[in-house]
């Protein structure tokens, strides 16, 4: 058990410092990273794997690494906020595949961007016919981005000359039984207006697995329990 100990403390501490490194560089999904992102994710790994392997090596030679990795990621990620041609020079810029129902074979070849994974994307996002599409935008994260031609969009509301009302999004009151007290200040109701609707039902909030209020006033809940769930 001592021998695992430095391991295990050290895993530990890397561990901690690499989670702080990642929430400090922002919020994006795997799929959403540029290459820049992507290169630095893969040195920062492999800087966290080095000094949880090897004991001979001080902690403090792998935190000192990622930590800088990380203060140059953000570092960029503020300069490419306020310097165009830096963004583009690290992220890149979008390209235009289709435009006016024609493949540019240039830009793809530009990106070394195949038929096989246009198609692929193409069908994903539910375009079958590359005529039915008025531009395909190869964006720097790598997805495809779809404008259909208007005879082929959905209708919506508008289209038909339907007014409808406003939705908005609901208010989260309770949820895995805490009742979220800053929610229910800013839609102005109080936790005692919470637990008498919540008791006009037989529940306590402990009991409630998420309670939300949608913009129409109506209190929507679902029980931890569910076969209680109303």
């Amino acid at each position: 058990m001592q021998e695992l100990f430095p391991h295990v403390w050290r895993t530990v501490i890397i561990y901690l410092a690499v989670l702080v490194i990642v929430r400090l560089t922002g919020k994006r999904e795997i799929g959403q990273l540029s290459s820049f992102d992507f290169v630095v994710a893969i040195i920062l790994a492999e800087l966290a794997a080095i000094p949880m392997e090897s004991t001979d090596i001080p902690i403090w030679h792998g935190i000192i690494p990622i930590a800088t990795l990380g203060l140059l990621e953000v570092g960029f990620s503020y300069l490419t906020l306020i310097n165009r041609p830096l963004r583009k020079l690290l992220y890149g810029s979008p390209q235009v595949i289709i435009e006016n129902g024609r493949l540019l074979k240039h830009e793809m070849r530009a990106s070394r961007y195949n038929l096989d994974d246009l198609l692929s994307q193409l069908r994903e996002k539910g375009y079958h016919n590359i005529e039915d599409v008025e531009y395909a935008i190869l964006e720097t994260s790598g997805r495809l981005s779809v404008i259909p031609r208007s005879q082929k969009r959905p209708v919506t509301p508008e289209d038909l000359g339907i007014s409808t009302g406003y939705e908005g999004l609901p208010t989260v009151l309770v949820m895995d039984g805490d009742v979220l007290k800053e929610n229910l200040s800013k839609v102005n109701l109080s936790e005692e207006w919470l637990k008498e609707k919540l008791t006009e039902n037989g529940l306590h909030p402990n009991k409630v697995l998420l309670a939300t209020l949608n913009t129409k006033g109506q209190l929507i809940v679902d029980c931890q329990n569910d076969d209680r769930a109303r």
